[in-house]
């Protein structure tokens, strides 16, 4: 597993935005890890997947509402991340209201849960292999801050605690 020190695993995420006013939208288009977090610190919170009851209701939304606490504390971008297709995330967005605050990145294949040792296998649900839910704080592609929930938990990967630990 993934721990505090490390670089994040050379991976794509995939990304469907949305175009204000009367365009299309965009995507979805790839997103290089290693090339996006160069240079920047990023709170980065995944989740197993989009639409759930615990991810709609509790974790997006404090992301949404602290994204100005998250900007003045440092943090140049937030992504939440989830082993669903780009579509998906792209409909979870409009949905959650994210618009430019919460990148909503697509892990479809969950290669990048994998490459973390950050996976939930919930087969038995089925749902799949999907991603544990977690925080972290990035900066310039290592891990400085992880909170990894137990299993069924969401007290660690909230909003509130990374952001006390990005403030430092």
């Amino acid at each position: 597993m993934i721990k505090v020190g490390d670089t994040l695993p050379s991976a794509t995420l995939q990304e469907y935005s949305e175009v204000e006013g009367e365009g299309c939208s965009i995507g979805p288009n790839p997103v290089d890890v290693t090339k996006a977090t160069a240079g920047k610190t990023i709170a980065l919170f995944a989740l197993p997947g989009a639409f759930t009851p615990t991810c709609s209701a509790k974790h997006v939304p404090g992301y949404v509402q602290h994204f100005d606490d998250f900007k003045a504390a440092g943090v140049d971008e937030i992504w939440c991340v989830s082993v669903n297709d780009a579509f998906v995330m792209g409909a979870w967005a409009r949905d959650q209201k994210t618009g430019t605050k919460v990148r909503m990145l697509a892990d479809g294949s969950a290669d990048f849960a994998k490459a973390t040792g950050l996976t939930l296998d919930l087969t038995g649900r089925g749902m799949g292999l999907r991603s544990n839910r977690y925080s972290m704080l990035v900066k310039d592609g290592k891990v400085a801050t992880l909170n990894v929930e137990g299993p069924g938990k969401f007290e660690v990967s909230d909003a509130d605690t990374l952001l006390a630990q990005a403030r430092g």
